[in-house]
């Protein structure tokens, strides 16, 4: 029960420190789960953001469900999905039953925009530390980029992104392994 209890609070954290979707939440992620936690390596937990990123649903949502599960099994994806929800939930529900509609007012204005500009500064240092750990060699750089150019700057879905990149890491691999590289 302790350790169900440690998941829930861990990624209501998570959830509550995040602003800026989903890409904003990495930085807390590692930060909670790898580096306080263990629970998970970088390289881990790049591979459940990759894969949380290109099914369907929210990022954080599925992150938080493959970490739990990997933890404690359905149970464990039951109780960090709860925990990185719950702080949303009852921020919306506060701000439905009381402010109305904040938007409009200034503070709210800069305090958002000041968020933003937070957010992208956590993202911007989240692709460095993923950088350095993911990418080894010159096919690594190349694959990086060609995401960057293919998403970034043509707009393509990400998911598309993913799936090439499946398919090219399996095939660089194969011939990689064929030539007695390892790496």
């Amino acid at each position: 029960m302790k350790e169900y209890l440690e998941l829930f609070t861990s990624f209501f954290r998570v959830g509550i420190m995040t602003f800026g979707g989903g890409m904003a939440m990495l930085p807390m992620l590692q930060a909670e789960i790898v580096d306080k936690k263990g629970w998970a390596t970088e390289d881990e937990l790049l591979n459940y953001f990759a894969v949380g990123q290109c099914t369907p649903g929210i990022i954080a949502v599925n992150t938080a469900t493959f970490i739990g599960y990997k933890r404690k099994k359905v149970l464990g994806g039951a109780v960090t999905t709860l925990g990185v929800v719950s702080p949303s939930i009852i921020i919306i529900m506060l701000v439905a039953a009381f402010l109305g509609n904040i938007s409009q007012y200034p503070v709210v204005q800069h305090a958002l925009w000041g968020i933003r500009v937070a957010a992208c500064a956590l993202i911007l240092s989240s692709i460095i530390k993923l950088y350095q750990s993911g990418v080894k060699n010159v096919f690594g750089m190349v694959m990086f980029l060609l995401a960057i150019l293919v998403t970034g700057v043509f707009g393509i879905s990400s998911v598309f992104m993913v799936i090439f990149a499946i398919i090219a890491g399996n095939v660089y691999r194969y011939f990689k392994d064929r030539k007695g590289d390892t790496q």
